[in-house]
């Protein structure tokens, strides 16, 4: 292969979360340009997330000292600080992880959809930086393709795998378009917050309460929603369509009471989700008309079951990317013949633009109609001649067949631009 792949990584599997941060780049946009000029990389994508920084690079004579050293630089570190953490792969297994990534397979929860995007939104940005080309970009197009056709044929992405995933969703399931409706999130926890980015994933509007209003207001800062003072919302449970309740108060915080005068005015009913522990949502809610409650054992017992679901389907998913590794790689290889291919095509019909100026000239030919049979017909036999020896290059070259993609280059003169 005339250009390789590499695949520099830092990931949760190598590092915790605290040490990983330090692997991480401030400017993506510096990170490009320093990677390009010092690692001997002709193109590169970098993968930024909280669980993973990696460094996709293409090139015929890369360096990884030079990239760990870049890498370094770029964070402020030690190059002795990727000793343990670094984990790198080349060429073929280069692809696998990355379908494996697209897929689902390699995050902290199986079959997480969150990454999908993020790969996605990395090829965007490399592709407007113009740090990526030919072989990245191809390489990421197909591994999405892939990612995304595995994930809707085995249903890994199915279901909610956290207790504020499931409860956003169980909320989408049984509210008709919710994004219409009034959203309350009651506490600032570790649960609300899970509550909290997955709504915003999603593109809600919710508000925000906690005991204080400083707490809240802190809480929105990070992760999106908009405050609203506690006492004014014990007084006005009737204006919420749905309410996500994940504090920890010893006593039942939505009482039947509050609820049966709430209902009187919000004719339209409401959702409930308890997602305390214990509970603050009294179980009592449940047998007023117009009310769906719902409290965190349930959705917990349904997390539990979507997760078992996953890890079923892991295998399938494994035996895809198997099948489909060869299809990329042949994808990946068939790139090295295209250069020669367009370079033979170009020169020939150059020779045949110049040979029929020559003929027509000596034919003295002035029809236009005669003129263009004639410039078909040449274009036609050029086309005849060349189309059997560039498919077999490029069949030659998918294989991975060196050595024919070397004679080739020999046969019709051809020197790589650099």
């Amino acid at each position: 292969m005339n250009q390789n792949i590499i695949n520099a990584r830092v990931t949760f599997h190598s590092s915790p979360i605290h040490v990983l941060e330090r692997f991480t780049f401030r400017d993506i946009d510096s990170a490009y340009s320093n990677f390009k000029e010092h690692s001997e990389l002709d193109e590169c994508v970098i993968i930024q997330t909280c669980n993973r920084v990696e460094l996709f690079g293409s090139g015929k004579n890369y360096n990884i000292e030079k990239i760990k050293k870049t890498w370094a630089s770029l964070a402020g570190l030690e190059e002795n600080a990727f000793k343990e953490n670094l984990e790198v792969s080349e060429n073929s297994h280069a692809y696998h992880h990355l379908l494996k990534l697209t897929s689902g397979l390699d995050s902290m929860v199986i079959g997480e959809e969150q990454i999908l995007g993020q790969v996605k939104d990395s090829i965007t940005k490399a592709r407007s930086t113009k740090s990526s080309g030919q072989y990245l970009n191809t390489l990421f197009d197909k591994a999405i393709h892939v990612g995304a056709r595995i994930r809707n044929t085995t249903g890994i992405s199915k279901g909610g795998i956290s207790v504020g995933t499931m409860a956003v969703k169980l909320a989408e399931e049984n509210i008709d378009e919710l994004k219409s409706k009034h959203i309350l999130l009651i506490g600032t926890g570790d649960i609300s917050t899970l509550v909290a980015k997955s709504l915003g994933r999603r593109g809600y509007s919710f508000l925000v309460t906690s005991r204080t209003i400083d707490r809240a207001k802190a809480f929105c800062e990070t992760m999106g929603g908009t405050p609203v003072k506690f006492e004014d919302v014990l007084s006005s449970f009737h204006k919420y369509d749905v309410m996500f309740v994940a504090t920890s108060a010893p006593y039942f915080l939505i009482t039947h009471e509050r609820i049966l005068n709430a209902i009187k005015e919000n004719k339209n009913g409401m959702m409930i989700l308890d997602l305390s522990n214990p509970r603050t949502v009294d179980e009592g809610v449940a047998t007023i008309g117009g009310i769906k409650l719902m409290n965190l054992d349930q959705i917990a017992e349904m997390v539990d079951k979507n997760m078992r679901s996953r890890m079923a389907k892991v295998k399938t998913v494994e035996n895809i990317i198997n099948e489909e590794l060869p299809v990329l790689e042949a994808s990946m290889n068939r790139l090295d013949a295209e250069p020669i291919v367009k370079d033979v095509f170009k020169n020939i019909n150059s020779l045949r633009e110049k040979e029929l100026k020559k003929a027509l000239q000596m034919l003295d030919e002035q029809d236009e109609e005669k003129i263009k049979i004639i410039d078909e017909l040449t274009k036609a036999v050029v086309e005849s001649i060349l189309s059997q020896p560039m498919n077999n290059l490029r069949r030659a070259s998918e294989q991975g067949n060196h050595e024919i993609l070397e004679a080739a280059s020999k046969l019709f003169d051809y020197k790589k631009k650099e």
